[in-house]
């Protein structure tokens, strides 16, 4: 047998460090955080049944699977019920950060939130729009007061367009109503007209029969 030589160990140990390197950076990537979600994630505003990932960065304990109760709340550990419904993921995730800091669990707490399931996100508009009914919100992505009427097929010739009213659940169980809003003039892109109102789950848009 011959004897190796300096170079062959030294290309041995080379490969030895090569390959123990991988195994760094795959443990490494088996014990890393999940990806943080997109923008358009963290946009998603958060509703009842909305079943949540939470991860508590480098503090596995207090992660783990929770979804959106009646009372618009989620149950963590050690901080209890945090509100979250109403709230964008990223203002979630701000909530949660704030319940471990104020309570003086974390110095400083970095939490992540991916929506594992969204509940079902209906709206309903009713009046005098060609086809009123029930219509599914998208998810991730937010639809306008003025998308939901082309949706239902737009006004109809007797629609009081210039006065909708939109009546809205909120997080305490009462409800407000919205309006009136000019959504005829934003459908036809007048100027100085305002930013069309973003529909929430459970929305209820009136379009009422103009008076002639």
């Amino acid at each position: 047998m011959s004897v190796p030589t300096i170079r062959s160990i030294c290309r041995l140990l080379g490969l030895g460090a090569f390959f123990a390197g991988l195994t760094v950076i795959v443990h490494a990537q088996a014990g890393a955080p999940p990806p943080k979600p997109s923008t358009q994630a963290l946009a998603h505003t958060l509703t009842t049944n909305d079943k949540l990932n939470i991860v508590v960065v480098q503090e596995k304990e207090l992660g783990g699977i929770s979804r959106v109760n009646s009372k618009g709340t989620i149950n963590l550990t050690l901080v209890g019920e945090v509100h979250v419904a109403g709230l964008t993921v990223q203002e979630a995730q701000k909530a949660i950060e704030n319940a471990y800091h104020d309570g003086r669990y974390l110095l400083n707490p970095q939490v992540i939130i991916n929506v594992e399931d969204y509940a079902p996100r209906e709206v309903f508009i009713n009046g005098e729009v060609k086809a009123p009914g029930k219509y599914q919100l998208p998810t991730e992505v937010v639809m306008t007061i003025d998308e939901l009427v082309l949706k239902a097929g737009g006004f109809t010739d007797s629609a009081k367009g210039a006065a909708v009213k939109v009546t809205r659940k909120l997080p305490d169980g009462k409800t407000t109503v919205i309006g009136p809003l000019d959504v005829e003039s934003i459908i036809k892109g007048k100027k100085g007209t305002s930013i069309p109102l973003e529909l929430q789950p459970g929305d209820t848009v009136q379009v009422d029969q103009r008076i002639f």
